[in-house]
């Protein structure tokens, strides 16, 4: 009964901290396509709680790890529930399944119920998987990337948990997408624990269907310096194939599909040049075959390049010691959330425009509870193609090996609408870039 009063009270004064801060926000000037009336700020949601059973799986969530494998992660009650979970491709017929293991965690006066990480595989591309979680409950569904192209990635950060949020993952549904990809700051549970078990359910329609890849942004360290780790809630929920990858930290990772690579950085660990990301990443990037996948996108929280208000400079130090290691692999695109508005760029390095940069894109804007970050520098960078302060969300349509359609959606009085797009050509196919004199400076990604 007292930690129902606890949880009850934390929820109380997030509701009244996020009213507080979404009153204070100032509206500014962006710059768009016309003149465009945001809609009002929306409360933050009450998730429903309906399982009946301390066996029942809760949260269930799905990611990519490794060549055909998927790994299915859920929350139990009952510890004395096995981690073992059934598949097969039609429904109820299970002829198949893969055991795994638990474990639980402590933060302060909370104690989280026994997550559940299991790997199944090998698994068949492009096909639809009926799967059950703990031997016991409700059948759920997935359905696997395709191998070849064309793949959709449905991409945008900082979600949170208020009706804004609801109305992009209702969005997000409806885009038919293969992977969804998450720049950080998914719960916005900000030490309130609970409130990674209302994010797990108010996402588990879409990604216990869908493959989500996270990475880390500043609302999962949730550190207490002497008490508690950082990224103790993330780390325990959200495992991600860093081992994979053959990276040492859940922070930062890499993966393939359908043709497309894809490292996902750590803006809040060591990512100095004697840090181990710095030395992974250079591993990981000399690595990859553009022949085998000719797109190459990187995602971390952070942005490099930003000409919003809000967070500026942040991204500096990281920028200054990693971006010539993305130029020197020729990245194509790359994503960041943080500041919870939306910005495209030209290609760009090292702040200039340069044919053989990446492309960047902000894609903050899922639905948080801090509201928009309204106000953009005036006048607007050479590098800045379109911003706009709004909630809404990213699609990328990887064609072919030579072709991406970039699209995105403004959350406008619930429908979504399409504000801005773009088609993106694959460096891999520029001979100036692959081949030119500045792409001898690929030598930065062998380790010493």
């Amino acid at each position: 009964m007292k930690m129902k009063m606890e949880r009850v009270q934390e929820t109380r004064i997030m509701l009244l901290m996020g009213r507080t801060w979404i009153l204070i926000m100032l509206v500014g000037s962006c710059a768009s396509a016309y003149a465009y009336t945001r809609p009002p700020p929306r409360d933050i949601l009450s998730i429903p709680f309906h399982r009946k059973h301390g066996s029942d799986p809760e949260q269930v969530h799905i990611s990519l790890a490794g060549e055909n494998q998927m790994r299915i992660t859920w929350i139990t009650d009952d510890d004395n529930v096995p981690s073992i979970v059934e598949y097969g491709t039609s429904p109820g017929v299970y002829t198949s399944s893969s055991r795994g293991d638990s474990d639980s965690y402590s933060y302060m006066l909370y104690g989280s119920g026994q997550i559940h990480h299991v790997v199944i595989g090998p698994l068949e591309a492009n096909k639809i998987y009926f799967y059950r979680c703990g031997g016991y409950g409700p059948e759920y569904s997935f359905k696997t990337p395709p191998a070849q192209f064309p793949i959709v990635f449905a991409i945008v950060g900082d979600l949170g948990q208020t009706g804004w949020t609801s109305t992009t993952l209702k969005h997000i549904q409806q885009c038919n997408y293969d992977v969804h990809i998450l720049p950080g700051d998914l719960s916005y549970a900000d030490y309130l624990q609970h409130l990674w078990d209302s994010f797990g359910r108010l996402v588990e329609p879409l990604a216990s269907e869908r493959p989500w890849m996270v990475t880390e942004g500043n609302h999962e360290k949730e550190l207490i310096p002497f008490f508690m780790h950082a990224f103790t809630a993330y780390n325990a929920r959200w495992l991600m194939p860093f081992k994979e990858s053959g990276s040492s930290s859940n922070l930062y990772y890499s993966f393939e599909v359908a043709g497309v690579h894809i490292v996902m950085l750590g803006s809040y660990t060591d990512y100095g040049e004697d840090s181990d990301q710095y030395r992974w990443l250079q591993t990981d990037l000399s690595k990859v075959n553009r022949r085998r996948t000719p797109w190459l996108i990187v995602v971390f929280h952070a942005p490099w390049y930003n000409s919003n208000t809000a967070h500026q400079g942040e991204g500096d130090d990281m920028m200054a010691t990693m971006e010539p290691l993305l130029y020197a692999a020729k990245v194509d695109i790359v994503f960041a959330g943080h500041v919870h508005a939306y910005e495209r760029s030209r290609r760009v390095y090292m702040r200039n425009v340069h044919p053989c940069g990446a492309v960047h894109i902000t894609i903050g804007d899922g639905g948080n509870h801090e509201g928009l970050a309204t106000r953009f520098i005036d006048p607007q960078p050479q590098w800045s193609v379109f911003r706009e302060a709004s909630f809404g969300h990213g699609e990328l349509r990887v064609a072919n090996a030579t072709h991406a359609h970039w699209s995105w959606h403004r959350n406008d009085d619930d429908e979504p609408v399409k504000s801005d797009e773009v088609w993106i050509n694959s460096l891999s196919q520029s001979r100036e870039c692959i081949e030119g004199s500045d792409y001898s400076g690929r030598k930065i990604l062998v380790s010493p």
